[in-house]
């Protein structure tokens, strides 16, 4: 029988703090050395901006294939574990020549494009064994755990090596950490092998699967996966437009307007774990609910904060909502998942998700295009969110399973 230990949790929230420590100082610094290089274009954003939506494309592609294959695999390693032993090392040398190749387009495209794809190998099998290895019932705290970890990872870009390192010793600290968090991965995490054994290995991945909950009439995963979509649509359209819309709302700069939506994100960091044990008492499903309403009533205000105090009250606000719903969705597929199935729920998580962060930024600009202004963003974006809570009350399941053990 599986039991909760605290300390693996955080062990193995170490393996997200390392993805979003690298998709940080990624997003930070590839754009101004991709600009460096195509600035002769007439087209500079565009192509830099099309260069920098790689990781969501393979991640798309590749996050439900890679999930999906963990769950057919078993080594002495494990079954996730021997796609981190091959895909960490190769994220982080590739990552960490980043800016020794930032002379040549010709040869940076190449090193980007590998990267992105062992990035997009290890996502999946590194998240899916938080629901292998923790009971049901502690499965959002667990997972409010390992968003911490993840938020950490970020602070410890954006507040230790953006004023202790230089540009090339980011990538390669960074590289080094890859390296060190996988070897006490695997010194420390040992795979329940129960759990596999006991599965039904049935042939067929990610898209027999996807097309098995789209076709069936009664599926409620169907619907918690329209939910995910629907509110990483809101989600993604704010974080992409935000600095444009502070810029034209208050008329700050570029910076300032990104300090602003920080309240946003360290409010999700302040309440991801307390929003594991709200789950845990009140249930997964209500506690989303209540965070949909909650955002939905904040991004409706939003259009009126004209005082920037205000604003900030409300992105506060909303950063606890946002995590209210952001910690409990992964737990709710975990359960909705057949055992043999649980890496490919993992990468349909993904998928829904991350074809969200694609489509959302060129819809939402279109909206603004067509009223002429910026002021739609968030009355769009609570449109989002809106639908997303509709598609959440047809969800039925996915609640915490009793009856598992808890370990010191």
């Amino acid at each position: 029988m599986k039991t909760f230990n605290y300390s693996k949790i955080v062990i193995l929230g170490l393996g997200f703090l390392i993805i979003t420590l690298t998709w940080s100082i990624y997003n930070a610094y590839v754009p101004p050395i991709l600009e460096r290089l195509l600035i002769h274009l007439p087209y500079t954003d565009t192509a830099v901006g099309f260069i920098m939506t790689f990781d969501n494309i393979a991640a798309v592609l590749l996050i439900p294939y890679f999930g999906a294959l963990s769950d057919l695999t078993w080594t002495r390693f494990g079954r996730r574990m021997p796609f981190l032993l091959v895909s960490v090392p190769i994220a982080a040398l590739f990552f960490a020549v980043v800016p020794y190749v930032g002379h040549s387009l010709a040869v940076l495209i190449p090193v980007i494009i590998v990267m992105n794809i062992a990035m997009a190998a290890l996502r999946a099998p590194a998240i899916a064994l938080m629901p292998d290895l923790t009971p049901s019932v502690y499965r959002s705290k667990a997972n409010g755990i390992v968003n911490l970890m993840g938020g950490l990872g970020a602070l410890l870009f954006f507040f230790v090596f953006t004023r202790l390192l230089s540009v090339s010793a980011a990538f390669v600290v960074a590289s080094v950490i890859m390296i060190a968090v996988l070897a006490i991965l695997l010194a420390t995490i040992r795979e329940p092998r129960d759990q596999f054994e006991a599965a039904e290995k049935r042939p067929g991945g990610i898209v027999s699967s996807l097309l098995e909950i789209l076709r069936e009439k009664e599926s409620t995963t169907r619907f918690l996966f329209y939910a995910i979509f629907f509110w990483f649509i809101g989600w993604n359209g704010v974080e992409t437009f935000f600095t444009l819309y502070g810029m034209a709302k208050w008329g700050v700069d570029e910076a300032q307007a990104a300090f602003y939506l920080g309240f946003f994100s360290l409010a999700f960091l302040l309440m991801a774990i307390p929003s594991g044990f709200i789950a845990t008492a009140l249930g997964r499903k209500k506690t989303i609910l209540a965070g949909l309403v909650g955002l939905c009533l904040m991004l409706g205000s939003f259009y009126f904060a004209t005082p920037i105090v205000l604003a900030i009250a409300l992105l506060v606000l909303g950063g606890v909502f946002w995590a209210m719903i952001n910690i409990n969705s992964y737990p709710m597929v975990s359960d909705m998942s057949p055992v043999a199935k649980l890496g490919t729920y993992t990468g349909l998580y993904y998928f829904f998700s991350m074809l969200a962060a694609i489509i959302a930024p060129p819809i939402f600009g279109w909206v603004m295009d067509l009223f002429g202004t910026r002021m739609v963003l968030f009355p769009l974006a609570a449109i989002a969110y809106l639908v997303a809570l509709f598609m959440m009350t047809k969800v039925r399941g996915g609640e915490a399973q009793t009856g598992e053990q808890l370990s010191a």
